[in-house]
C-alpha cells in the first residue's frame, strides 16, 4: 500500500519505518524537503537523510506525499496540523483513510503541558480536521501510546488498549487491520469521531504516568464486569 506518514518527528519516523519494514510504500511528508532541511540534526529524530537510507523510504512535500498514497498519516504536531493538513491539499485527502495520530498539546508553559483550549472541551483535534476535510475519512488512533508502542505493542506487557473513534465503520476496520500488523489485539472502538475527545483527553494521564513511572513504555487497559 502506498502510505504518506505527514510529519518528519520521532512519531512520523517511528511510523513511517515500521510501515516500510512491512513492505508499504511510505513517502514521508514535510513542507519543504530541501537538502538542508533533509540534512539538519532533528530533537529525539534522525536527520532525514540517516532516516532515508535506514528505511529506503522517500520524502517529499506534503501535498506530493499525500497526493500519491491511498492511506494518510497525521503525524505532524498537533497545533499545526490543521496548518499542515491545508498544505498537503484538501482534494488529496478526499476518499481517503487518515489516521490521526495528533494531539492538541501546549508545551507553553513547561511540562507536562495542557490542552490547546481551542481544540478541546466540546471539540477536539479529530473533530477539527474531520470539520476541515469532510471528505477525508478521519480516523483516531494510536494517540494515546508512545511512538514506540505504536508500532510495538509487545513492549508493554499484559493487555493494553488501543482506542479509534471515527464515522466511517470501513475506515475503523481498515486502521483496525493495520494496527493488527503491528500486533495489537485489543482494539476499543470509541464510537464516532467526536470520540476523539475522549482519547485526546487521556493525554494529561499518560504524561503524568510517564512522569511519576520514569518510563514511556505505559498504557491503559479497559476492563468490564
Amino acid at each position: 500500500m502506498k502510505i504518506a506518514v505527514l510529519g518528519a518527528g520521532s512519531v512520523g519516523q517511528t511510523m513511517g519505518a515500521a510501515l516500510a519494514a512491512r513492505g508499504h510504500d511510505v513517502t514521508l511528508g514535510i513542507r519543504n524537503p530541501s537538502g538542508e532541511e533533509l540534512s539538519r540534526p532533528r530533537s529525539q529524530a534522525e536527520a532525514l537523510t540517516v532516516w532515508q537510507a535506514r528505511t529506503k523510504a522517500a520524502v517529499a512535500t506534503l501535498s506530493d506525499a499525500a497526493a500519491g498514497a491511498g492511506l494518510i498519516i497525521n503525524a505532524t504536531q498537533g497545533a499545526g496540523s490543521l496548518e499542515a493538513l491545508t498544505a498537503a491539499g484538501a482534494k488529496n485527502l478526499a476518499g481517503k483513510v487518515l489516521i490521526d495520530i495528533a494531539n492538541p498539546l501546549d508545551f507553553s508553559r513547561g511540562m507536562p503541558p495542557f490542552l490547546i483550549a481551542g481544540l478541546s472541551g466540546p471539540t477536539s483535534l479529530g473533530e477539527e480536521i474531520q470539520r476541515a476535510f469532510p471528505a477525508a475519512r478521519v480516523v483516531k488512533a494510536f494517540n494515546t501510546i508512545a511512538a514506540a508502542v505504536m508500532v510495538d505493542p509487545s513492549l508493554i506487557p499484559g493487555a493494553h488498549d488501543l482506542f479509534i473513534a471515527g464515522n466511517d465503520p470501513d475506515a475503523k476496520a481498515a486502521v483496525s487491520d493495520l494496527a493488527r500488523a503491528f500486533g495489537w489485539t485489543n482494539i476499543v472502538d470509541l464510537g464516532g469521531i467526536d470520540g476523539a475527545r475522549a482519547s485526546e483527553s487521556l493525554l494529561p494521564i499518560w504524561v503524568r504516568l510517564y512522569m511519576t513511572g520514569g518510563s514511556p513504555l505505559v498504557n491503559l487497559h479497559v476492563a468490564r464486569a
